[in-house]
């Protein structure tokens, strides 16, 4: 499986805003693309102006189809503003779970 793991800082002011839209693009990530097996958006705990996102996708592919969805082109151009410098990303091969445990996961990432 292919994951990406982003950083990103948010201007100060805008880090509820940005929780809220991002939700969206998280749902329909996991509930409108079959290629989407995560996708976590974690808040620092020592830092409160900066996210975490953590997608898994079945592949490179996938994930660059995600980039094309209604839903992330909402959020991008809702939340971009509020980017405080550039976004650090870090792209990553899966070890655990398996690929077949990330696929038998996806159903339960249906509820919230």
């Amino acid at each position: 499986m292919f994951a990406v793991f982003v950083t990103i800082n948010i201007k100060d002011g805008f880090a509820d805003e940005f929780q809220k839209a991002s939700f969206g693009d998280s749902q329909g990530s996991v509930k409108d693309e079959p290629g989407c097996f995560r996708f976590d958006i974690l808040k620092n705990a020592e830092v409160p102006n900066q996210f975490h996102l953590y997608e898994v996708y079945e592949d490179e592919q996938a994930f660059q189809y995600h980039q094309t969805t209604p839903h992330y082109k909402k959020w991008r151009q809702t939340v971009q503003p509020w980017f405080e410098g550039e976004t650090q990303r870090v792209l990553l091969d899966t070890i655990f779970p398996s690929d077949q445990g990330w696929r038998d996961q996806k159903p339960c990432l249906l509820n919230w």
